[in-house]
């Protein structure tokens, strides 16, 4: 199969779909794999270092699209990259269809096999894919939200942490998965006094036994989720529901009853956000206040720390696109289970039933789709 690597076009973007080391792997298994010229720049991948790994550069995104038959990314194509797509084209990334019609519909017309890293399930419902991004972006937003604490970029003033005699600040976690539990380790080292949200009961039990009772954890409810947000001095929206749109668990009242200055995280912001008043923003332009509160809802904030974030998404990732280059679209889906569960759209119709409630499209099973691409039947 020939392979596609694009140089990503999202602001501030620099993290690369595949390393060198992973070119090697597709190459070794006869596999012919594009590169764009500069597109592991960001993450420190000299265009040498992918021809020494058997790598072909090419110039532009144009001759990639036009050439391969799997397109690796990393984020969901913008509206610039649509019309390059293919029909029967396979593309592998993470996609978020549920916050993103206009992408779903472009998806649907190009007659793309449209895979969504986020959506890739195993049998007991861990989501191997997005882990590591999840592990990263948690991490982040607790440093992100510190930041913008400082009195010097709007915030309160505060010191996350504190210092003897003086308390620390009030940490506000909705989502104790992996988002949640990441941000609430670094919140816990940096010696914030952390709030953690769930609605799993037993969830925040083994936590609060992992994390030796230094976690306050309350059941997540209407009331609940209010009076924590209107304590709290950074409030870390991390809730998912896997491929589908986040919910609105924080709201515009809510947000306004904030101290002036405090800090809103929003995670959950690539499915649409889990708080009323966020909105998606850039790493170019980070942030906006609603009501004195601070909003910081980057979509891709991975992306500011390249090297780390593409060598952990790399290792994940890695596996299946080989499984697709070996085996093709049905036979890796035939295979895998797991895998099958990341295809959104196949054969222009919508193929994740979440995906297709958000906007009211029809839905087809995959199974059928499946077997439509087989055998080359069209819708």
């Amino acid at each position: 199969m020939i392979v596609g690597v694009p140089k990503e076009v999202k602001d501030q973007e620099n993290r690369v779909s595949t390393t060198p080391a992973g070119v090697g792997e597709y190459v070794a298994r006869g596999h012919r794999v594009l590169v764009q010229a500069a597109a592991g720049a960001g993450s420190g991948f000299a265009d040498g270092e992918y021809i020494a790994a058997g790598a072909e550069i090419v110039e532009t995104a144009e001759t990639v699209y036009s050439q391969v038959e799997l397109i690796v990314k990393v984020k969901e194509p913008v509206p610039a990259e649509y019309d390059l797509l293919r029909p029967g084209q396979i593309l592998f990334t993470y996609l978020h269809l549920a916050a993103n019609e206009e992408l779903t519909r472009a998806l649907m017309r190009r007659d793309v096999a449209a895979i969504g890293y986020e959506t890739v399930q195993l049998p007991n419902g861990h989501l191997p894919l997005l882990t590591p991004m999840s592990e990263v972006a948690g991490r982040m937003a607790v440093q992100v939200g510190a930041h913008y604490l400082e009195e010097t970029h709007g915030g309160r003033g505060l010191l996350l942490g504190g210092v003897p005699g003086v308390p620390a600040a009030h940490v506000a976690i909705l989502g104790a998965g992996t988002v949640g539990t990441n941000a609430t380790q670094i919140a816990l080292g940096m010696g914030a006094n952390v709030t953690l949200i769930d609605r799993d009961v037993e969830r925040l039990r083994q936590l609060d036994l992992v994390l030796h009772g230094r976690v306050h954890t309350l059941v997540a409810n209407a009331h609940v989720i209010g009076e924590a947000v209107r304590s709290a001095d950074l409030v870390i929206g991390a809730v998912l529901v896997a491929g589908a749109k986040a919910p609105k668990l924080v709201t515009e009242g809510m947000v306004r009853a904030m101290r002036s200055g405090a800090v809103v995280v929003d995670v959950a912001i690539d499915q649409g956000g889990c708080i009323a008043t966020a909105l998606p923003t850039t790493h170019s332009a980070p942030t906006y206040t609603v009501g004195g509160t601070i909003h910081y809802c980057v979509t891709n904030m991975p992306g500011a720390v390249p090297r780390t974030s593409t060598f952990a998404l790399a290792n994940v990732t890695l596996p299946y696109g080989l499984e697709l280059a070996d085996f093709g679209l049905v036979g890796a889906a035939e295979r895998d289970p797991a895998l099958a569960k990341g295809i959104n759209v196949l054969n222009g119709v919508v193929t994740y039933p979440a995906v297709a409630a958000a906007f009211g499209l029809p839905y087809t099973p995959l199974d059928e789709a499946l077997r439509r691409r087989a055998t080359g039947e069209r819708r």
